[in-house]
């Protein structure tokens, strides 16, 4: 299996593809996956697949027929096949492939064709340089292994099958690239997009994240190189997890400019989201949920338990940019606390457990519309509280002696190292194991719509949980605000005359006065309506009643909202014991 890649006309967004196949069967099926591991949704890819042919060894065409929307056959008489095809490549994102003139990127499962039958044998890349001379600095960077070509040059690579062809995504262009060892292990830090970032500050922040994660199992670290990929935009976010590699969207304000800059919010989100990808590494990648072994990228593979592998690694992200000294102690329980309020704004944590939430993700969590808060609960973050819950609970009834640290280590031992795929009591019986006792309530909230029980675990460690109202779209949860007096129930942004409304809370003054998502609300007792509504609303008192006019498509239409309390659903945490605090963090 023989691969040619050719960002043949940046322009037109368009790779061109070779695939040669030798001693192939004499009908030959080739497919293409629909999804791809870490994002559990169909996404179709070979709908970018363009001009599809074949010739045998002597250029002469082979019959190709297609057999559904991702399959294709090739009758022929047994011998070397070589099939060529383009792929459109505009989708700016981490999951599928981009081209231009600024950058090229692509995951395998986006580009290359699988040959059935020879999935399980060594594939081999060349990947040639664009022929548009002012692109002739380009680099290219991933985490397949090299057989030709000077680092970061264009060349040959391999990849032991097709499921490892496929894990290690490519990025392409004018990039910024920075090297550093991390317990011994070499780690590139690349970056494509205009930038002022500080290099030297990222390799400092992101060797002690990576050497931290590494001893935490307490093992060498299961790739001989990592490859840290982020595409700069305007505003971005967004990554993907791949076993010795990441793929990062990231807002060109969220980078370090000097070596002393202040961990704002931007870079502190950067950070967790550099520390959820590379814990994958372990959490997922390798340990993994039996439905997961292997996947089967032809079709919806169902697993209950994502709430183990992005709910625990979205807890342990924040927990580690603490842990390695990125951040102090009052900026995680910043972190904490906006985590929780993003769970606490949702009223769809009400009718969704976390193991229905992973079961539908096809459905549901990657395809979330204007009613989402409404109807469901994410896996990633009340799975995160869900593992802070199992966390506080080992460490308190330990007395300190076990932590969801050693759930992992065990797991890592049992089915990291084994390939064995974890059944969905698997983590329940390793925290019984520890804690000597039937754990059967706890787990049972899994299944659950009950708000987990934090607030008396956290003042057991030192924290005080409070519960106020939001203060506008700006106020994330934290110390930094008080909260509003008046709801409203609505999430809006700003319109050429008043604001659109983007999603409705049930049972909301919003909801009750008949606005609904995509209407333009113009005026509130005749008055204009600006961008900062909710502080326009703040003037009234609970039970007035406001008239309002907003559009409809283009009708006009009216209501009246009566307003009332706002919902305490934004978390402060505050430290009440600083000595029970630190044995805890």
């Amino acid at each position: 299996m023989h691969y040619h890649i050719h960002a043949i006309d940046p322009k037109a967004h368009l790779f061109a593809v070779t695939l040669t196949l030798n001693n192939a069967s004499a009908e030959q099926i080739l497919s293409l996956p629909a999804w791809l591991p870490g994002s559990y949704m169909i996404r179709d890819f070979a709908k970018n697949i363009i001009n599809l042919q074949a010739f045998d060894t002597n250029n002469a065409p082979i019959a190709v027929s297609q057999i559904d929307k991702q399959t294709w056959k090739i009758n022929n008489s047994g011998a070397d096949v070589v099939v060529t095809y383009h792929v459109y490549a505009w989708d700016l994102s981490v999951r599928t492939a981009h081209l231009d003139t600024n950058h090229g990127f692509f995951n395998g499962s986006s580009v290359f064709l699988a040959a059935n039958g020879l999935e399980s044998t060594p594939h081999s890349v060349t990947i040639d340089a664009p022929a548009l001379t002012e692109l002739a600095d380009w680099k290219v960077a991933t985490s397949m292994a090299r057989q030709s070509g000077e680092t970061f040059g264009f060349g040959n690579f391999s990849a032991d099958s097709y499921a490892d062809l496929i894990d290690h995504p490519v990025e392409m262009g004018d990039l910024t690239i920075e090297t550093f060892m991390a317990q011994g292990v070499p780690h590139d830090i690349v970056l494509s997009g205009k930038h002022k970032a500080c290099m030297a500050r990222l390799v400092k922040d992101l060797t002690a994240i990576c050497e931290y994660q590494i001893d935490f199992f307490d093992s060498p670290a299961p790739f001989e190189r990592y490859v840290f990929m982020t595409t700069v935009l305007d505003k971005g976010f967004g990554g993907l997890e791949h076993k010795a590699s990441t793929a990062l969207m990231c807002s060109r304000s969220d980078l370090p400019t000097n070596m002393d800059s202040k961990v704002e919010d931007g870079y502190r989100t950067y950070l967790s989201l550099c520390s959820h990808e590379y814990f994958h590494s372990w959490n997922v990648k390798r340990i993994k949920p039996a439905e997961f072994t292997p996947f089967d990228l032809s079709k919806e593979s169902y697993t209950k338990q994502l709430w183990a592998y992005e709910g625990i690694t979205s807890y342990f992200d924040d927990f580690i940019t603490y842990r390695s000294g990125r951040v102090d102690a009052n900026q995680y329980l910043d972190m904490l606390s906006e985590l929780m309020t993003r769970v606490y704004r949702g009223q769809g944590r009400f009718l969704q457990s976390l193991n229905d939430s992973s079961f539908n993700t096809w459905t549901t969590f990657y395809q979330q519309k204007e009613n989402a808060a409404n109807a469901i609960v994410s896996y990633y973050t009340k799975g995160a509280l869900f593992a802070l819950m199992l966390d506080l609970t080992l460490r308190i009834e330990s007395n300190g002696q076990y932590s969801l640290d050693d759930v992992m280590k065990i797991l890592w031992q049992q089915h990291g190292l084994t390939g064995i795929g974890t059944q969905d009591d698997s983590h329940q019986k390793i925290v019984e194991q520890l804690l000597g006792r039937d754990c059967s309530t706890l787990f049972a909230l899994l299944d659950s719509t009950e708000d987990l029980p934090l607030a008396p675990l956290l003042e057991q460690v030192g924290v005080t949980m409070t519960l106020r109202a939001s203060e506008g779209a700006k106020d994330l949860g934290g110390v930094k605000f008080t909260g509003h007096a008046l709801a409203f129930g609505a999430k809006y942004s700003a319109a050429p005359i008043g604001i659109k409304i983007n999603t409705v809370a049930h049972n909301s003054p919003a909801h009750l006065a008949g606005l609904s998502a995509g209407d333009i609300l113009i005026a509130a007792d005749n008055l204009q309506v600006s961008g900062d509504f909710d502080k326009q609303l703040q003037q009234n008192q609970v039970g007035d009643k406001v008239s309002l006019h907003w559009f409809r498509r283009d009708e006009l239409m009216h209501g009246e909202m009566t307003l009332t309390a706002a919902i305490k659903d934004t978390v402060t945490l505050t430290i009440s014991d600083e000595a029970k605090l630190k044995q805890w963090l």
